[in-house]
């Protein structure tokens, strides 16, 4: 059973920075596709960055430039590093997780299988 842990989120000035850490307990594949989603309320889920095991790192272009994924595999943790964060950056992020390399749909939350719980983050002006 492949569980997501999702941790670093909370309340930040606009301009400040935070960063998001996924947990990911009970996967040993060799192949997969890990994403960070936003969703804020009244809006659809949106893919913000994502990273697969062939390489691809893909980000949305509203974070291009600001926000940061990575990954440490000793660790088993993903991360989103989140800089000069905008009011409009304010929603809860949720990992995901899809054992599966998605490429070009790695951005696309019907794709994913494992889901975790979310980390709000809000960002006043």
């Amino acid at each position: 059973q492949v569980q997501l842990v999702e941790s670093g989120g909370g309340s930040v000035q606009a301009g400040g920075s935070l960063r998001l850490s996924c947990a990911v307990f009970g996967y040993t594949g060799s192949s997969y596709s890990m994403a960070w989603f936003r969703q804020a309320p009244g809006k659809e889920r949106e893919g913000v960055a994502a990273i697969d095991s062939d390489g691809r790192v893909s980000y949305a272009d509203s974070v291009k430039g600001r926000f940061t994924i990575s990954q440490d595999n000793a660790k088993n943790t993903l991360y989103l590093q989140m800089n000069s964060l905008k009011p409009d950056d304010t929603a809860m992020y949720y990992c995901a997780a899809d054992s599966r390399a998605l490429g070009p749909r790695v951005l696309v939350a019907g794709w994913y299988n494992y889901w975790g719980q979310g980390t709000q983050v809000t960002v006043s002006s």
